[in-house]
């Protein structure tokens, strides 16, 4: 079984900064994208930031130039580096990862458990 775990959110003031982490763990899997999304409440799910396997970036338009998405492939690891953070980041980011397991060859969607990032005074 094939765990996210993240880790990294909390309160920050405007124009601060925040870098969130999150691991896969299991046995007998290889990890292709992995990306971070948010949600506020009464809103879906958005896409933030997307890494591939072979080092492709995609990037909403509302974080271009303030978060960097990178990844430890050795450690399946991506992280979130998020600056210049204002109310409108205001929200539960999940990370996700497209899992194949090595046995099956099949690959299916993973998500972490959420962490509340909270930009206010």
């Amino acid at each position: 079984q094939v765990q996210l775990v993240e880790s990294g959110g909390g309160l920050v003031q405007p124009g601060g900064s925040l870098r969130l982490s999150c691991a896969a763990s299991g046995t007998s899997f290889t990890v292709n994208a992995m990306g971070w999304y948010r949600q506020v409440p009464g809103k879906q799910r958005e896409l933030v930031a997307q890494i591939t396997s072979g080092g492709n970036i995609n990037y909403s338009d509302s974080v271009k130039g303030r978060f960097t998405i990178s990844r430890d492939s050795a450690k399946n690891t991506v992280y979130l580096q998020m600056n210049s953070l204002n109310s409108e980041d205001t929200a539960v980011y999940y990370c996700n990862a497209e899992i194949k397991n090595i046995w099956t060859r099949l690959a299916r969607d993973y998500w972490g458990q959420g962490t509340q990032v909270t930009v206010s005074l």
